[in-house]
């Protein structure tokens, strides 16, 4: 699937759920005025689309940043699946709850976390998640495919807002965004200006996948 279109929409049934092989999805919701909030970043290993129950309507929307590869599984088939292998379903749980976990990160960063404190936060997050898929990689610098509109949606900040801090923290030495890649110039700084507690983000270095 190609980057900006829809997994499935706010509104729809839900008749199947996606597991992400490759690529990167914002997860989102909408208000009345069209304004978008990014929820989270789903990255290979995510599974979205799950219903709440039978028949009901997805409270959220899947949008492709990049080209992405998905796997659709039929809530029929997945059904019968959980019924005959336990452990699918304790993966599923597990996955589940992961981005249950980063979804109230998020709630948390934006309602208490300044501007600055919220931006830095992202990137940390999504920088150790992204290295986490490859194990002793030491990696500094990534591809992140959003643009600042997006990290502001994400965050609850305007573009302008999103380019200023961005532009402190490069003066700052402590990260450099520019055309989508993100370069880490001072890890130590940028748990400390996140307000991560050092070890909780040696952990994320630690997670396997998103």
């Amino acid at each position: 699937m190609s980057a900006g279109r829809d997994l499935f929409r706010i509104g729809e049934t839900s008749k199947s759920i996606f597991n992400l092989l490759s690529g990167w999805v914002a997860i989102y919701t909408l208000l009345e005025d069209g304004r978008r909030q990014i929820v989270h970043f789903a990255l290979p290993g995510a599974v979205m689309g799950v219903p709440t129950s039978n028949g009901a309507k997805i409270s959220y929307g899947a949008q492709a940043l990049t080209e992405v590869v998905v796997s659709v599984i039929p809530n029929t088939v997945l059904t019968t699946v959980l019924k005959d292998d336990p452990e699918v379903s304790m993966r599923l749980v597990r996955t589940l709850a992961r981005d249950t976990s980063i979804a109230y990160d998020h709630m948390t960063s934006i309602g208490r976390r300044t501007a600055r404190e919220r931006v830095a936060y992202l990137l940390l997050e999504l920088f150790t998640r992204h290295r986490a898929q490859w194990p002793g990689n030491r990696i500094e610098e990534m591809v992140i495919p959003l643009t600042q509109e997006q990290i502001g949606d994400a965050t609850g900040l305007t573009f302008v807002h999103v380019n200023r801090v961005l532009s402190t923290l490069r003066k700052d030495k402590i990260v450099h965004f520019h055309y989508r890649r993100l370069r880490i110039l001072d890890p130590d700084r940028l748990i400390e200006v996140a307000g991560v507690d050092p070890q909780t983000a040696m952990s994320w270095f630690e997670r396997r996948s998103t």
